[in-house]
């Protein structure tokens, strides 16, 4: 029946004012959704009440599929995706031989067909929620799900997982390096510490400089058009696509009331929003807090399967496997994305091409000013958000992603095989990985912002997991070096290196290249060059300067972009900032070898500041 008729059907029950009618019909001209999604995403009507109404409307029976038994031979018939990409689940056998199937669809005389052609056999349909075949698909499928979600990547494509930390090649290339150190060391102590420090001092120098120079690339960049309000006014509601807002939470009960009022702000559409929450099911207390919180009808509250890895990544893969969105993003529980962000989004992948699968917003803080921390933290994501993504984009070099606020094409998402749940920054590994399949990964002028950690034992837990997971990739990465070069190029593979093994590298060198400089002024020259040759002390120390100079001078550039102007004189800090980043890489080092898929939860919600006290206006200002 048409849609018209649904909205009078609704009416004549009393679920809605012809007041309300009226606007749901304007609405859904401008937009072109079905009358129905309007109306529940509005608040106007309960999901349940609609589909009862559709029932009667289809001239159908209404099931709750929550109460039914599943017959697991029925689902075996059929691929768990499908059927929530679909609308609709087998239910049981019925005595004169047919399947009660529940869609969530109209049950045309093409879906019968579809579905009697899958199940083998005549159906008697009934009508159900969306959300209810969701949760039966959870149900009904829960091993598969969480098989697919763990170990989906490892099983089609096991050399990049993390599951394994080396394999018997690299472990076999390590022990036989070690070896050779080791026996270097015996037999000639001085002259291995001293070609380990020129070494050393390089491969700082050479780290520097190649961010240097992509900032730089960033910076001629930066007055380039980035995606202009004129054109985000200019969509029409009808052309947008849907869109999956994934939100993984765990142990954010303090925050989850704050992320339900943050999302609604988002300037599009609703009904043409699906926004999962997904939830670990020993996390009682932030499910009692997100259902106290009366999320709209638009947001779903799904319970991933127990079983390891316990990570976010592996939640977001269940996320990704119920979406029905045609793009995908991700934003964590403490986000606020500004209300354009998902239109901008929508403009950069129509701007970029086939071959373009994610694009990154920009990442920043509220509480930039709540103490030492905070600030030194904003500096650095203003340089890496507005200055070292967008030179990368601009050379076409691989970006690692950030663990927040990447939007994707959904379909090449499920082909690029989701997220890796053994690694610990999923997000940068899926950057490189698009990047190594012949994607590519850009950035939208857009920021998101969030809670700056603002405590120095929090601080290391959350940047020792990113430096672990940096770790990690590499050593992926890198399990095939000739490969790679062969597939990505020797200039996406160089600038890999140099980036994501390039940037632990360079936090573990600081340690032994600070103690070099301070001997250097402590003891007497003649003493230092009785061991070192002049010329390997008076490179390591220029390195050293040189490098922590043009990162202060790259710190400062972040906050004069923002307009954080009361920030700069906080960039002559960066050395003592590396000094944290150091401990965090020597933990990260440890905990590669004792625990390397252990994910170190992150506090939210414990800054003294509120979002509303911040005015991240001005940043929106020099960003677009």
């Amino acid at each position: 029946m048409a849609e018209r008729t649904v909205g009078q059907a609704l009416m004549d029950r009393g679920l809605i004012t012809p007041d309300q009618l009226a606007w749901a019909i304007a609405a859904q001209g401008r937009t072109g959704s079905r009358l129905g999604a309007i109306l529940v995403a509005a608040g106007l009507v309960k999901r349940r009440a609609l589909y009862e109404t559709l029932a009667a409307n289809w001239e159908v029976p209404f099931v709750d599929v929550t109460a039914e038994p599943l017959d697991p031979g029925l689902l075996a018939l059929a691929d768990g995706q499908r059927l929530a990409r679909e609308g609709w689940i087998p239910l049981r056998r019925n005595e004169d031989g047919t399947v009660l199937v529940a869609s969530c669809e109209r049950p045309t005389a093409e879906r019968r067909w579809a579905i009697e052609t899958t199940v083998g056999a005549p159906i008697m349909l009934a009508a159900t929620t969306d959300w209810d075949i969701v949760q039966g698909v959870r149900r009904g499928y829960y091993p598969m799900v969480q098989d697919q979600a763990a170990l989906g990547l490892w099983r089609r494509a096991e050399h990049q997982s993390g599951r394994k930390v080396l394999t018997r090649q690299q472990q076999a290339i390590a022990g036989v390096s070690f070896g050779i150190v080791l026996v270097a060391l015996v037999f000639a102590f001085r002259q291995t510490v001293v070609v380990a420090s020129a070494v050393a001092s390089l491969a700082f120098l050479a780290c520097v400089l190649f961010k240097f120079v992509v900032a730089m690339s960033g910076a001629r960049h930066e007055n380039d058009h980035g995606v202009t309000d004129e054109e985000v006014a200019a969509l029409r509601d009808d052309e947008l696509p849907s869109y999956t807002i994934l939100v993984p939470v765990y142990r954010e009960a303090n925050v989850v009331a704050d992320l339900i009022g943050n999302l609604s702000l988002l300037d599009y559409p609703a009904e043409k929003l699906e926004i999962l929450l997904l939830m670990e099911p020993d996390d009682t207390e932030t499910i009692q807090a997100a259902r106290a919180a009366h999320p709209p009808e638009t947001m779903t509250i799904l319970i991933v399967p127990e079983g390891g890895p316990k990570t976010k990544p592996k939640a977001c893969n269940v996320g990704m496997f119920f979406a029905r969105g045609d793009f995908l993003v991700i934003y964590d529980a403490e986000d606020r994305p500004e209300s354009d962000q998902l239109k901008k989004a929508v403009i950069a992948f129509e701007r970029g091409g086939d071959d373009l699968v994610c694009v990154q917003a920009a990442l920043n803080y509220w509480n930039d000013d709540e103490n030492v921390l905070t600030r030194m933290f904003t500096l650095e994501y203003s340089y890496w958000f507005d200055y070292m993504l967008p030179g990368l984009d601009a050379l076409r070099l691989p970006i690692p992603l950030g663990g927040t606020s990447n939007h994707f094409r959904t379909d090449t998402l499920r082909r690029l095989g989701g997220w890796d749940p053994y690694n610990v920054t999923e997000d940068a590994d899926l950057g490189i990985r698009a990047s190594a399949l012949g994607y590519r990964v850009g950035v939208v002028n857009s920021t998101t912002f969030e809670e700056a950690n603002c405590a120095t034992g929090n601080w290391i837990r959350q940047r020792s997991r990113w430096i672990k997971g940096y770790m990690q990739t590499f050593l992926v990465h890198l399990r095939h070096p000739v490969t790679l070069t062969r597939e990505a190029g020797l200039r996406q593979t160089a600038a890999f290196a140099l980036l994501v093994g390039g940037t632990p590298l360079t936090f573990l060198l600081v340690p032994p290249l600070y103690t070099l400089f301070l001997v250097s002024l402590l003891l007497p020259s003649a003493a230092l060059s009785s061991f070192f040759p002049g010329w390997v002390l008076t490179v390591s120390l220029f390195n050293l300067l040189i490098g922590t100079g043009l990162m202060v001078y790259l710190s400062m550039m972040g906050a004069f972009k923002r307009r954080r102007y009361q920030l700069v004189p906080w960039a002559m800090l960066n050395p003592l900032y590396w000094i944290l980043h150091s401990i965090a890489a020597y933990k990260a080092v440890w905990q590669l070898m004792t625990k390397p898929h252990y994910w170190e939860k992150t506090e939210h919600g414990i800054s003294s500041h509120h979002p509303a006290e911040g005015n991240p206006v001005e940043a929106r200002v020099m960003v677009a």
